[in-house]
């Protein structure tokens, strides 16, 4: 009903019982304590945070007039799919764009210099094809608001089984994951020799 950071860190700890040993990037929203769990079970796995959640709650922190501007100043921030874009100047325009901001919105100036936002650019550590891919939790969002929408409708399921099946049949089912991904095994932080 709730996510808690200690809910996630007991399913990592099952995750590493039943034989994980590493985990090569962990896509979250904003849940705060998540980073120190993570960090605690699976040592070293890079966090990403969704830059969708970042990006909606700054847009909701200012005037209607200025979300356009503030809009195009974000994408210009977390671009993808650019090899020369890196994550020390993504940094420098995060800075950049805060200080700015911060000339008429108080919320924006201490974001600038918190070191936690640079867990908003580790997919540009990543291959520039699938950076659009591992810099947002959205897909996954949608998936789980799928699935949450046929067991409404079912109402009931015989066993742990049917309810199984029946999330593996809606993800099998979803058209976006048919999208294929362009040469990621040559991403050799995902995919080490």
């Amino acid at each position: 009903p709730t996510e808690s950071a200690l809910g996630w860190g007991e399913m990592l700890t099952e995750l590493q019982e039943r034989g994980v040993r590493k985990i090569g990037l962990v896509c979250a929203d904003g849940l705060k304590g998540l980073e120190d769990v993570i960090s605690t079970i699976f040592p070293g796995a890079p966090l990403q945070r969704c830059t969708t959640h970042l990006k909606r709650n700054l847009l909701s922190c200012v005037r209607n007039g200025d979300k356009g501007e503030l809009a195009e100043d974000l994408r210009q921030v977390f671009r993808t799919g650019d090899r020369s874009y890196t994550v020390e100047r993504a940094w420098e325009q995060w800075q950049a764009l805060c200080e700015k901001w911060g000339q008429d919105y108080r919320s924006f100036r201490r974001r600038g210099e918190d070191p936690a936002y640079k867990a908003y650019f580790t997919y540009l550590n990543y291959e520039a094809r699938i950076q659009s891919m591992i810099y947002t939790t959205n897909w996954i969002e949608r998936l789980q608001k799928d699935f949450r929408r046929v067991t409404r409708m079912r109402g009931a399921m015989p066993s742990e089984e049917s309810v199984l099946l029946l999330m593996g049949k809606t993800a099998m089912d979803k058209k976006s994951y048919l999208r294929p991904v362009p040469r990621i095994d040559l991403d050799r932080d995902l995919f080490p020799e």
